[in-house]
């Protein structure tokens, strides 16, 4: 076979230069056709649409030709050719090569399949369409997260994974050691003496990087983390996993308003940037995954955030108990919403992206300023519809006795966290910041149901396979 530089398909299907030869690589999606004419449909991965390749039976081996089934993958040279199918272009195949060859019992053959039969072959289901789709989207969300912030003159800041501290307090953490766990070696308290660990005291992976984030922003001014983050919690909800991705920028002089206003701006970026870069593959979830999809991402484009304090939501969400309407969940001042109150708020009343501020003291972290009236905080959670919660955050407590008697009223163990202290001390200021999830946001962009399909490879109870 001639060697030819390869071409991707998504660059093929935008050339006019009819009549030149063209090499392209990839996986049969299907081939079909007669005695005398074939038509494989050829996908790489860049992009959603396959390129229909042309093959004259009769001048090729039977033998060649019996191994270009579904799955398999294959080298064509062909020369280039106006279409009349969907596609603008097609090849007219010249040479031929089956570079790995696919038996019937390949799982991903031409027909349906559940989410649950794919997750089962995680290590297949990216050559599907629908996975193909979103993880081609989740690359560009990806993109666009660090433009937005470089744009506006973040610094992009590496935080650890291995921790020794608990941020918030926020679930179960995985714990990391070098020890023999059958062998643990004791104190006299019965206790596991960690002298002899790697790092000579318990450490676990992070369930966030905030606050190592504070450090950098007062010293950067403005940074945002990126990186996957754990919680080992016992959850086997259609929102939750063990490991996933977080966004977190911290914005050193940035109050509460500075705060809302950020991640309004940010949010609405990122889901202009997936209109703007992927819509083929946002045309072909829209049709096949969620009809109302375009119309949801454009809901929140063209929508200013709805700023409301939490007080004003609960009296919204027990006016609508007391006319009849049946939430799962309980509704009082002070419980932590659910998400089906998030999203009564978003998508019956509002009809619009919300920002829930002014939470009460007692359902929000221990960092977290507290406002004048003693009993709230100046928390936001921005809401979206069909999520619910997809960020989180607040302007930060700046001063050291009061973020310390915030500490004892909880009773959180700080004796690891001198250096965070530090900062409250020396050259303290106000600053904000805010978490979000990037796997959530996936959800919203790609119209997806469970957040195990818009990571490669999930990790939940009892599932760490691939």
């Amino acid at each position: 076979m001639e060697k030819i530089s390869r071409t991707k398909v998504a660059d093929v299907l935008k050339r006019t230069d009819f009549g030149t030869i063209v090499n392209v690589k990839g996986w049969v999606r299907t081939r079909r056709g007669s005695k005398t004419v074939n038509f494989v449909a050829l996908n790489d991965g860049s992009t959603i649409k396959n390129l229909q390749i042309v093959v004259d039976v009769n001048n090729f081996d039977e033998n060649v030709l019996k191994d270009i089934t579904t799955g398999a993958c294959i080298s064509v040279n062909g020369e280039l050719v106006e279409s009349q199918g969907e596609q603008n272009v097609e090849l007219q195949c010249r040479e031929i090569e089956v570079l790995g060859t696919c038996d019937a019992t390949y799982p991903l053959q031409k027909k349906g399949h559940t989410m649950e039969f794919l997750r089962e072959h995680a290590n297949l289901r990216m050559r599907t369409n629908t996975f193909g789709a979103v993880f081609r989207i989740r690359h560009n969300m990806a993109m666009a997260i660090h433009s937005y912030f470089h744009k506006h003159g973040f610094f992009y800041l590496h935080t650890p994974l291995i921790t020794a501290s608990d941020c918030e307090g926020a679930g179960q953490m995985f714990q990391v050691t070098t020890m023999n766990l059958y062998d643990l070696k004791k104190d006299e308290n019965g206790k596991i003496d960690y002298s002899n660990d790697f790092f000579a005291r318990p450490t676990s992976l992070t369930v966030s990087g905030q606050l190592e984030g504070e450090l950098g922003a007062t010293a950067l001014g403005s940074i945002y983390t990126f990186g996957p983050t754990f919680r080992a919690e016992n959850s086997n909800t259609p929102r939750h996993l063990a490991e996933f991705w977080m966004i977190e920028p911290e914005v050193a002089f940035n109050d509460i308003i500075d705060n809302m206003d950020l991640a309004e701006d940010f949010i609405k970026y990122c889901i202009k940037w997936a209109l703007d870069n992927c819509n083929d593959d946002l045309e072909f979830l829209n049709k096949f995954v969620d009809k109302t999809l375009f119309e949801r991402l454009h809901f929140v484009l063209e929508h200013d955030f709805v700023r409301l304090k939490y007080t004003e939501g609960i009296k919204i969400l027990e006016d609508a108990v007391a006319k009849g309407h049946k939430f799962e969940f309980p509704v009082y001042w002070g419980v932590d919403l659910a998400s089906e109150h998030e999203r009564y708020l978003v998508e019956n009343h509002f009809k619009r992206p919300v920002i829930l501020t002014d939470y009460p003291k007692e359902i929000k972290a221990f960092y977290m300023k507290l406002n004048e009236d003693g009993k709230t905080v100046r928390a936001m959670d921005v809401l979206f519809p069909q999520i619910g919660e997809i960020i989180g955050g607040s302007e930060r407590e700046a001063d050291y006795d009061k973020l310390m008697k915030r500490i004892e009223e909880l009773h959180i163990p700080m004796k690891d966290m001198w250096w965070y202290l530090e900062t409250r001390k020396w050259g303290s200021c106000p600053h904000s910041g805010f978490g979000l999830g990037f796997e959530r946001l996936i959800l919203f962009v790609t119209g997806m149901q469970n957040i195990r399909d818009v990571i490669p490879f999930p990790r939940t109870p009892n599932s760490a396979d691939f």
